[in-house]
C-alpha cells in the first residue's frame, strides 16, 4: 500500500515514517510502518491469555517490541503497545484507531501538550492499527513507578464497584496532585489544558485511569505522565449520555452557568481554573489558546486517514463544541480550593 503523509505527524509527501518520527518512535531506525504479521496471527496470539495487557479499556491491546527494524508481538520487555480495531458494534468502527491517532496527534502538534509518541501501524491487508510507544520504560528497561488517580484516590471495583474510575471530579484529581506533585503549579495547567482538550475533541471517557502521576528517576520528583487514550468517543457514540468521564467539580457542585446550559462552558473552566490555584491570566490565555486552535486541528484532519465524510464529522463536531468555550454566563464567586 501507498501512504502520501507521514503515518506518524502526517507531515505530506512522505514515504513512510519521516526522520522526525523515526527518531522519537524508533530511535532512528527505519521502521516500515507495514506490520511483519496478519490479523489472523494477531488474533491467534490475542486468544493466549498471558499476552495481553492489564490496561482499562474496551480496546484489545497488545505489547510489541522492536528486534532491529522490526516491530514483533511479545510477552515480556514489551516497548510499545498495539491497538487494532476493536470487535464491536461501535459506529466508525474501522476508524477508531485513525480517531487516537490524528487526536493524539492534534494535541501534540497543534495544542502543545505531552502526549505518548504515536503513529498508525498498517496489517498487510491495509487494516490501520494504532501504536503508541510506552513511557513508563527507561531505556535500561527499568519500569518508572506511575500511578493513576484511581490508584491514588483508593478507588477500586471493590470499594467502589464496578464503575469505580467514573467516580469522584476533576476537582478531587487536583487535590491529589497538590498533595504529591511537586512543581504543582506547573502540572496543574498541564491537567487544565489536558481538560480543555477533552471537551474540545469530545472525549468523553477521560476517566480516572486515565490520568496518572509517575516519579521521575531523575530527580524523585512526581509530575504527570504524557497524555494517552484521547479519542473523539462521540464520533463512535453519538449518543454518549455524558460530555465527561468526571464532574468537573466535587460535592456535587454546579456553576449558574451550567444550571442554565446543562454543559460545561467557559464560566465553568474558568471557575475551575481558580478553584485548582490557577492565574487569571494563565486561565484566560489556554482558554483562548483552545478556542483559536480549529485552523491547526483542520489541517491535520484533512490530511489524516480518516474517509472525507468522517473528515467533515469529526471537524462539525469539534466546531460546534468550540463553540462551547466561548459562552459566559455570570457564576457566584466560589473559595479557591483548599
Amino acid at each position: 500500500m501507498k501512504l502520501l503523509n507521514c503515518p506518524g505527524c502526517l507531515k505530506p509527501y512522505q514515504e513512510g515514517y519521516c526522520n522526525a518520527c523515526r527518531k522519537l518512535l524508533f530511535d532512528g531506525k527505519k521502521v516500515p510502518p507495514i506490520l511483519p504479521f496478519t490479523r489472523p496471527d494477531f488474533n491467534r496470539v490475542k486468544n493466549n491469555p498471558s499476552s495481553r495487557i492489564s490496561i482499562s479499556g474496551a480496546q484489545i491491546k497488545h505489547s510489541l517490541k522492536l528486534t532491529g527494524k522490526t516491530l514483533e508481538l511479545t510477552d515480556v520487555g514489551g516497548e510499545y503497545i498495539l491497538k487494532p480495531i476493536p470487535n464491536d458494534t461501535f459506529e466508525n468502527l474501522a476508524e477508531i484507531p485513525i480517531n487516537e491517532h490524528v487526536t493524539m496527534q492534534a494535541a501534540r502538534q497543534v495544542f502543545g501538550m505531552n502526549v505518548a509518541a504515536n503513529a498508525l501501524v498498517y496489517f498487510p491487508d491495509g487494516d490501520p492499527a494504532y501504536l503508541t510507544r510506552r513511557f513508563d520504560r527507561g531505556q535500561d528497561g527499568t519500569k518508572f513507578q506511575q500511578e493513576d488517580f484511581a490508584q491514588l484516590s483508593s478507588r477500586s471495583e471493590e470499594s467502589h464497584g464496578e464503575a469505580y474510575k467514573y467516580s469522584g471530579s476533576y476537582e478531587e484529581i487536583a487535590e491529589l496532585m497538590k498533595r504529591f506533585v511537586g512543581p504543582y503549579a506547573i502540572e496543574v495547567e498541564r491537567f487544565f489544558a489536558h481538560l480543555l482538550f477533552n471537551c474540545l475533541i469530545l472525549n468523553g471517557d477521560a476517566h480516572l485511569k486515565n490520568f496518572s502521576l509517575y516519579k521521575n528517576p531523575a530527580d524523585g520528583i512526581y509530575r504527570l505522565t504524557p497524555a494517552y487514550d484521547i479519542l473523539n468517543t462521540r464520533f463512535h457514540l453519538p449518543n454518549e449520555a455524558s460530555d465527561t468521564a468526571l464532574d468537573l467539580f466535587k460535592d456535587d457542585f454546579e456553576t449558574e452557568s451550567y444550571k442554565a446550559n446543562a454543559f460545561y462552558a467557559k464560566d465553568d473552566f474558568f471557575l475551575f481554573g481558580e478553584r485548582i490555584g490557577m492565574k487569571p491570566v494563565r486561565i484566560n490565555k489556554l482558554l483562548d489558546k483552545f478556542v483559536n486552535g480549529f485552523a491547526g486541528l483542520e489541517s491535520l484532519i484533512q490530511r489524516s486517514a480518516f474517509k472525507e465524510s468522517s473528515k467533515s464529522l469529526y471537524l462539525d463536531s469539534v466546531r460546534d463544541r468550540s463553540k462551547r468555550l466561548k459562552i459566559t454566563h455570570k457564576t457566584t464567586a466560589m473559595p479557591p480550593t483548599r
